[in-house]
Order: C-alpha cells, then sequence, then structure tokens
C-alpha cells in the first residue's frame, strides 16, 4: 500500500483554507435582502486581476490533480468574455472541458461598441485627426471591425454562446456589459467633437451591439434551458429595446419566469421620456411573467431623470416574494411611491430610492411616515440624493451640473460598503478577461458603472450628529423631520434613512 506523503497528506478541508486565504470562497454568496447583495453581485464592472492571486491560483491547481480539482472552483467561478474572436476561443476552450465548466455560476459577457457602416473607414478618419490620434494604429480598428463583422455574419458567437450556456450547468447569473478601452475612447472622444452631436454618435455604436447581445444571450440561455435566475444589465440601451419589442421573441416571458433578480440600468437620456414609453409594453411583458422577483432595480442617468409615471414601467403589478426594490433617477408623486411600497409591505426588507425626485405638491415627509407606520419588515431605505423636482431643476438650469454632494463638504459616498463576503471567482486569461472585483469601494461619481451601481443600501457614511439616545425617542411626528418642501440636504437625508426604521441615527449598528 503507498503512503502519502507531504502535502499529499493535507485535508481537502485544509486545501480548503489555503485557497481561501489566496481568494475569497467561492461558494459564500450574499444574501438578497442583504444592503450590500446588489451592487456584489452585478453592477460592478470585472476589473483586471491581481496578478499575483490569480498565478497563486494557477501555480496551486499544476500540483497534481487533487490540487487542480480544488481549485478549478476559485478559478472558473466566474467567466467574462469578450466579444471577440480570441474571446469566443477562449470560452469554447472553456465550454468543451466539463470539469470546469461545472463550476461556472456567473458569466459576465463584455460587449464592445460596434463600428456601422459608415465608420469603416477609420484610416481616412484618422489621417485627419489631430496629432495624437494619428499615432493610433488604423490596423487596430480595421480587425476590430472586421471582425465583429464576421462574427455576426457567420453567427460563430451565437455557436460558441450556446455552446458555453449549456456546458454552464450551475449558472445563476447572467450580466451584459459596455467594454470600451482606451484606443475606441480616444477615437471617440474625437468623433463626438467632430460631428457635434455626441450622445447621438455614441448611441450609433452601441444601440446595435446591446440589441445583437441582448438577444444572441436570450437565445444562448433558452437553447442551453439554463439554470439562471439573475439578469443585470448596468448599461442598457432603450433604442435596442424597442428592437427587441417590435418582434417579441416567445421565449422572453419563458425567461422572465426564472428570473429572482432582474437589474437594469438604461444610459441614454437623450428623448428618455419617449423612447421609455414606446417599451411600456415590453416591460409588462417581462416583469409581469417573473411572477419569482426578490430583488428589483430600474434606473435611468442622474442628469436625466425619467418623468413618466411609475405605472407606465411597473403596470400595478405585485410580485409576491419581492424583497429589496431601487429605482434611480425618476420625477414622481409621494402617491406613486407609497402605492408601490404598500402593494409590498408583507415582503419587503430593502427599498432604495436613488435620485428621486418629488413633483409639486408632494412632500418627502408624507412617504417616510408612510414607510415608518406601515412597511413592519422594511430592514433598511436608501435616500441618496433625494429632493424636490423644482431644485434639481434649479441647480441645472444654474450650473449645468447637478453636484453629486451638497454645499458644506458632506458626501452621500458610497464608504460604508466593506465587503466581506464574495459571491465567485471568474478564470483569467491574457485577454483581461477577468473577474469582477466586488470588494473594492470606489468614490462616488455620476460617470461610469459606479455612478448607476445599485447596491441597495443606505449610500451616506454611518454615523451624523444626531443622537436620540440620551432622550430615548425620534422625532414624534413627521412634522418634526424638517421637510420644507423645497430641497433635501445631506443630514436630513441620513435622519431620515434612520428614522423610518426607527434607529438612533448615529449609533445604530449597520
Amino acid at each position: 500500500m503507498t503512503r502519502k506523503s507531504g502535502l499529499q497528506n493535507l485535508s481537502n478541508e485544509l486545501l480548503k483554507e489555503i485557497l481561501d486565504h489566496i481568494d475569497a470562497d467561492p461558494e459564500q454568496c450574499v444574501s438578497i435582502d442583504r444592503r450590500a447583495y446588489l451592487s456584489v453581485e452585478s453592477f460592478r464592472p470585472p476589473s483586471p486581476p491581481l496578478p499575483s492571486r490569480a498565478q497563486d491560483i494557477g501555480n496551486f491547481r499544476l500540483v497534481c490533480q487533487r490540487f487542480s480539482e480544488s481549485g478549478a472552483p476559485y478559478q472558473f467561478t466566474r467567466i467574462a468574455t469578450r466579444f471577440s474572436v480570441s474571446g469566443f476561443k477562449r470560452l469554447e476552450k472553456i465550454a468543451n472541458r466539463n470539469y470546469l465548466a461545472k463550476h461556472t455560476r456567473k458569466f459576465s459577457y463584455l460587449v464592445p461598441l460596434f463600428y456601422v457602416e459608415d465608420r469603416q473607414n477609420i484610416r481616412d478618419i484618422l489621417r485627419s485627426a489631430p496629432g495624437g490620434l494619428r499615432d493610433l494604429d488604423p490596423t487596430y480598428f480595421e480587425a476590430k471591425a472586421r471582425d465583429q463583422s464576421t462574427l455576426v455574419r457567420t453567427r460563430e458567437d451565437l455557436r460558441v454562446l450556446k455552446k458555453a450556456m449549456t456546458a454552464f450547468t450551475s449558472l445563476q447569473h447572467v450580466q451584459i456589459l459596455r467594454l470600451q478601452d482606451e484606443r475606441d475612447r480616444q477615437l471617440l472622444d474625437f468623433l463626438q467633437e467632430r460631428e457635434g452631436d455626441g450622445a447621438r454618435a455614441i448611441d450609433s455604436r452601441w444601440t446595435p451591439a446591446c440589441f445583437h447581445a441582448t438577444k444572441t444571450m436570450g437565445e444562448a440561455l433558452m437553447h442551453a434551458q439554463s439554470p439562471f435566475s439573475r439578469f443585470s444589465g448596468p448599461m442598457m440601451n432603450s433604442q435596442s429595446a424597442f428592437a427587441i419589442r417590435q418582434s417579441i421573441p416567445k421565449t422572453i416571458p419563458v425567461l422572465s419566469s426564472r428570473l429572482t433578480c432582474l437589474e437594469l440600468h438604461f444610459d441614454d437620456g437623450l428623448d428618455l421620456d419617449e423612447k421609455m414609453r414606446a417599451i411600456s409594453n415590453l416591460f409588462h411583458i417581462i416583469l409581469s411573467a417573473a411572477k419569482n422577483l426578490q430583488a428589483l432595480h430600474i434606473g435611468f442617468p442622474s442628469h436625466s431623470p425619467l418623468s413618466l409615471g411609475l405605472e407606465e414601467i411597473f403596470h400595478n403589478i405585485q410580485w409576491e416574494k419581492l424583497r429589496a426594490f431601487g429605482i434611480q433617477s425618476w420625477r414622481l408623486d409621494a402617491e406613486e411611491i407609497i402605492s408601490l411600497a404598500r402593494r409590498h409591505s408583507r415582503t419587503l426588507r430593502g427599498l432604495r430610492l436613488r435620485d428621486v425626485l418629488l413633483k409639486d405638491g408632494s412632500m418627502w415627509k408624507d412617504v417616510l411616515t408612510m414607510l415608518r407606520e406601515e412597511m413592519e419588515l422594511l430592514d433598511w431605505v436608501s435616500l441618496r440624493r433625494v429632493d424636490y423636482s423644482k431644485q434639481f431643476d434649479d441647480l441645472w438650469r444654474n450650473s449645468m451640473e447637478v453636484p453629486d454632494d451638497p454645499p458644506g463638504g458632506a458626501s452621500d459616498s458610497d464608504d460604508e460598503d466593506n465587503f466581506s463576503t464574495r459571491f465567485s471567482m471568474s478564470g483569467q486569461d491574457n485577454n483581461s478577461e477577468a473577474e469582477d472585483s466586488d470588494y473594492q469601494s470606489n468614490a462616488d461619481t455620476d460617470n461610469g458603472p459606479e455612478a448607476n451601481d445599485i447596491a441597495l443600501s443606505p449610500d451616506t457614511p454611518l454615523s451624523l450628529p444626531f443622537c436620540t439616545c440620551s432622550r430615548s425617542s425620534y422625532p414624534a411626528t413627521a412634522d418634526e423631520l424638517g421637510d420644507n418642501g423645497q430641497y433635501v440636504n445631506y443630514q436630513q437625508r441620513k435622519m431620515w434613512e434612520k428614522w423610518v426604521v426607527g434607529r438612533c441615527p448615529e449609533h445604530s449598528p449597520s
């Protein structure tokens, strides 16, 4: 009988502990009704892995067959793939290895802007550009445009996606992200200045990319009968959704019925009301079929709040299992918020109202009173940058920029969201198709995905100089909350968050 020695004597539990020191346990996840859930699980874009950590996991798996099997979940639980020829080749290699693919729980699809036909002649565009841009290699853009055209024409992307989604038998979460590297950014910045209408210039490229990615991903998931239950789209495009609405596939209700978590943020602010009204029926189809939803977020750009009625998107639907709900950048009447919250008073544990503006005639104290008195299960409420619509318009008109932070230096930062647990880890390759960094905190900004991070959590620091411990009470009535119906400052927002759930604003535990 051969006796094991040295490393071979280590138990599986000890190997797991060693791997946990290199990277967090991929089996750990954040409960869907915890404050950190949606930011941890969805809106953090993939970031480059720490080379030493990724290499350590890879080296660990090279020791022997047993170590390779133990380390596989840490390397392949989270996979990110670029829309590129090389990206799909890598994805197919993983899909061909069932012993690796079975560990994948989250799939991030990184989709670049598509180069449309009138942009194919990149060489001529760069020739007319200023000095700095002439240093860019036109063959890079030409090859990229050629690859995109080939993938779409041959449907190679769909073939590999179907194969991968079939192989990912433990898949839980699908995420579609917009990808833009530095060379793309420089070229697009130049084109925006040249055309004078930057928003439309960008939209003309992301619209077909978003539509194609969403359509093919849906087909692949349906083909594979995937067990996924969460979908995130932090930079969705309303025009692509409109294209889907015009020919709604029968698969949409089927896929929607599987969802427990849906997060959508639309990044195009131009003619937003008109665009969203055009796809109101699509929302009705998706949301009415999604009977198992536990977490839901719909958001829009902070600088361009939606003016449609809340029910033009949510259609008076009640989700019996809903535990966390969030909206961002919306002009609403108080009664609209009250009505939706009241429908879910028996299940809702977290409510996020980010950048929500109340219209004339509405008061925040009415919303807060209802939440405090009727939402008995509510553990937390987030009121980041809530205000009144008129105040928002005055700020925008006077400065052309709505500040993230109010005068006086107080900041509604995300510093409180320090996450000790993570959902999973991705595979690594040489093309920066890397893991999500869910535990890194970024300063708040209205630029980029971090600005649209939909963590359903209070977004302000945990303490304020407002302690009610010695008095053993909060303001007795809503009239004492300081709501003047004109503007909301930082101190009010933070105190209101705590008042709703009945805790001391300064000393309550997080």
